[in-house]
């Protein structure tokens, strides 16, 4: 019987597409995948630190594992390994920590799986941090969509973020690997691609070329399938990009732009490299370019500093955009980051106040942005779950939609009519389906 590995991931899509790699490495090395509830004989945890709770999650899932199989021999990686690796070697039960030039050297690191008494810890500094790990993985919905990791590391200052301590300088993935790895997911049956890293939108810096000059390679690419940006700064979306994705199927109609504040004032605290002036002027573009387009946007409340006055020109900013969601984060504090040291920190309530607001206010955007969409026709790709005779799928633009169950639909791209806004799902009415699917067939 082979030994079994269970894998869980915290935080980002990016962590996602590295943990389905080590997973990979197990498959090819005689393990069997189980899940994480499940018992194994290997656990692994891919941490995340951008929030406190990421840390707190950590150990709660160490914990999970020895109570499945108190031998279990447990391996933690990722960001929070890298940054934080004394922290992790005091849970009990952890045995190898590896950081992130190590996290994909599992094998080469270690001779065999069995529990010891001491953690070992292979970590590199923050200057050596300069390798690339190729990743890819499927998206819950198995053979549906996958993420594709192209970028790592981020060059950038901002003062509240560990990121760049964690994973180091940008760096990309050469251009032809890029595309070999494209057509591989392809092969296996993936119809939409989420393109992932730190900071996507510096692909391609130290190795001259750059994301639209991917893009166009990829838009090269025969076949049924479509490329869709997990997130991308607003000083990096560029017009090329924009143009091209409006005349592009290929390409989804959705971007997700970080703001995280829309206060001139926290802003400059943040260190952020725009002002709210160019991040407005992008919105407004690309709505004017690509009018149905899909836009997500990052906001973090309770940042050293922000007053209620900061917080309010956030809201009433937001308010005013023609955005579609947001993602609003409350400020935690971090080690080794200029904010943890500003003055002007606020209290727990206060943040969870002003997040609750943002949140509320996203639910309003969304609703406002499905109405917008009543009517219309837009492109879906259903997914594989039957949800009690129900499936869901996303168009172009990132709308959920929930349409009667039929499985020769699933993993193909159907035109549907969006009726009916639910909050997180749109009814729709499918239209016209994808040509290679035989609704006639037995």
């Amino acid at each position: 019987m082979n030994a079994k590995v269970a894998l869980h991931t915290l935080g980002c899509k990016l962590n996602f597409s590295e943990t389905s790699t080590v997973g990979k490495q197990f498959l090819n090395n005689g393990f069997d995948i189980v899940d994480y509830k499940e018992k194994a004989d290997v656990y692994v945890l891919n941490t995340c630190t951008v929030t406190e709770n990421a840390d707190k999650e950590c150990r709660q899932y160490v914990r999970k594992a020895l109570k499945e199989n108190p031998d279990a021999f447990i391996i933690v990686m990722g960001c929070y390994a890298q940054l934080r690796p004394e922290e992790i070697a005091s849970i009990r039960g952890v045995d190898l920590i590896l950081g992130s030039n190590e996290k994909f050297k599992i094998f080469s690191l270690v001779d065999s799986f069995n529990k010891k008494d001491l953690a070992c810890i292979y970590t590199s500094s923050h200057d050596e941090l300069n390798e690339f790990g190729p990743a890819s993985s499927s998206d819950a919905d198995d053979r549906t969509r996958a993420f594709l990791k192209i970028q790592d590391g981020c060059d950038y200052k901002c003062s509240f973020c560990t990121i760049p301590l964690a994973r180091g300088k940008s760096r990309s993935m050469e251009s032809n690997g890029a595309v070999d790895s494209l057509k591989h997911l392809l092969e296996q049956g993936y119809k939409e691609i989420i393109l992932t890293g730190v900071n996507v939108g510096d692909y391609g810096k130290f190795i001259d070329t750059d994301l639209y000059t991917l893009l166009l390679k990829f838009n090269e690419i025969e076949g049924d399938f479509r490329i869709r940006i997990s997130s991308i700064e607003p000083n990096l979306l560029t017009d090329d990009i924009l143009n091209l994705t409006a005349n592009n199927n290929k390409f989804c109609n959705h971007f997700h732009i970080p703001l995280q504040s829309g206060s001139e004032k926290v802003l400059r605290l943040m260190q952020r490299r725009y002002k709210l002036e160019d991040y407005r002027n992008l919105i407004y573009k690309v709505k004017e370019i690509i009018p149905d387009a899909g836009i997500g946007v990052d906001v973090i409340t309770g940042f050293p500093g922000e007053t209620k006055e900061d917080f309010l020109d956030t809201y009433n900013f937001i308010k005013e955009l023609p955005v579609s969601y947001l993602h609003a984060f409350t400020y935690s504090e971090r080690p080794n980051t200029k904010a943890i040291n500003m003055d002007g920190k606020l209290d727990t309530h206060e943040k969870r106040e002003r997040t609750n607001m943002l949140r509320i206010l996203s639910e309003k955007k969304k609703f406002e942005f499905h109405q917008a969409m009543f009517n219309k026709q837009d492109e879906v790709l259903f997914e594989t779950e039957n949800h009690d005779g129900f499936m869901n799928g996303f168009t172009s633009n990132y709308i959920k939609v929930r349409s009667s169950y039929n499985e020769k639909l699933v993993n193909s791209f159907n035109n549907v009519k969006i009726k009916k806004s639910f909050g997180t799902y749109c009814e729709a009415e499918i239209v016209t389906t994808d040509k290679s699917v035989d609704l006639l067939a037995s």
